[in-house]
């Protein structure tokens, strides 16, 4: 009897893994609640082993269901918990910093191993703290943050909310003329994708920084009513970085899908007591929909003008979603995801109050190969931690 109880449960669980799993391939705007099913996926796999574990012991025959299911699932298991301890610390250089307010920073870095190598680091700036309710004394964490930026030694920088004053300012003079210190005075070229200008003549938006010339650029519009968007820019590597003797153009995307706009605090409230619950689940449930639905229209977009794209791609970008989503999967299915390819560990990259969320990726197209990828998690002047990796063109 009991043997035949774990053996339901054993049917049972397979069966939702691989329905969390088809949840992940619906688009939220055809049945917005898949969403739910797919964010099941990592309880689903981790019971799936705890069950196979239990059959080694138990029965073996019944062993090699679970066994194989986890087998051909094992991308998925990829997804949310690489394990590839080789790349640890084998490409990792240290640097230290010192910062605008006197004090030292020690930041590790992916160091080249040829210089056809091409680095990326990219990060969600959150506007460097410039409102009032983020600075701090004296802006420090924002001139801190700005110059750890402009001394990567990574060729392309892709920033999502970003900030920049074209003129400076009369009460922080030349901090936040981001455009100047992150381009020409670091050896880079930008491009800024502006979504928004205030009344001081402010930027607000995206950018790309390459040390490579850029040839091409473009914006990919989600629509009227967001300011969240993608842009791309082609990259001409010089022949003496490519190692082929001629040079090389390569395509670069950044993007920043859209967010679902919960605050921490309502979602604590909600999850607190059945009287936060009333009050703040309506709107929870709501803002999770839409941003859910948004999301996948966005990423439809953008792949679709990457398979038009004739250069070898790399994507960068804050998904505003986990690893178990629409928007990533489908990022998945022509791609390869930095972290997943050869992190170790859950790799999240929001500084928050909710753990293990990986919602900032960089992916590459199947003529890169990853040589390496890390979360700068000692670099907390934003909600997120950047995010670097390591790329060459495969010969």
């Amino acid at each position: 009897m009991r043997r035949s109880f774990a053996f339901k449960i054993t049917l049972i669980t397979l069966l939702w893994l691989l329905l969390a799993i088809a949840c992940q391939q619906v688009p939220a705007k055809v049945f917005w609640p898949v969403v739910f099913g797919a964010l099941t996926t990592p309880i689903a796999l981790l019971l799936t082993v705890l069950l196979a574990l239990y059959w080694l012991r138990r029965n073996w025959r019944v062993a090699v269901l679970p066994v194989v299911v986890l087998f051909l699932t094992w991308p998925h298991v990829q997804r949310g918990l690489p394990l590839h301890p080789s790349y640890l610390n084998s490409k990792v250089t240290a640097k230290t910093q010192e910062l605008a307010n006197g004090q030292t920073l020690r930041s590790s870095f992916l160091a080249p191993t040829s210089p056809a190598n091409v680095s990326v680091l990219s990060a969600n700036c959150r506007i460097f703290n410039v409102y009032a309710r983020l600075r701090d004394p004296d802006f420090a964490s924002s001139k801190g943050f700005i110059r750890w930026l402009a001394e990567s030694p990574a060729d392309v920088l892709c920033l999502q909310e970003y900030y920049n004053e074209p003129q400076g300012s009369r009460e922080v003079g030349d901090v936040f003329r981001t455009d100047d210190r992150l381009g020409r005075r670091s050896g880079r070229r930008s491009f800024i994708s502006v979504s928004l200008t205030n009344a001081i003549g402010a930027e607000f938006g995206m950018a790309i920084f390459s040390r490579f010339p850029i040839v091409r650029r473009g914006t990919i519009v989600f629509g009227q009513l967001t300011q969240n968007h993608a842009m791309w820019a082609d990259l001409a590597r010089p022949a003496a970085r490519t190692g082929r003797g001629r040079p090389d153009t390569i395509r670069v995307y950044n993007l920043h899908l859209q967010s679902m706009s919960m605050a921490e605090s309502d979602i604590a409230t909600a999850t607190g007591s059945q009287a936060g619950l009333r009050a703040k689940a309506p709107n929870l449930l709501r803002r999770f929909r839409n941003g859910a639905v948004a999301r996948g229209a966005q990423i439809d977009s953008v792949l679709a003008h990457i398979a038009r794209s004739p250069y070898p791609v790399l994507l960068t970008g804050d998904l505003n979603d986990l690893p178990y989503s629409y928007p990533y999967d489908q990022l998945a299915d022509g791609l390869q995801n930095a972290w997943a390819t050869v992190g170790t560990g859950i790799g999240a990259t929001y500084n928050g109050k909710l753990p293990a969320l990986r919602i900032d990726q960089q992916f590459a197209g199947p003529q890169w190969e990853v040589l390496g990828c890390r979360v700068h998690r000692e670099i907390n002047w934003s909600d997120h931690f950047p995010l670097e990796a390591l790329y060459q063109l495969r010969r």
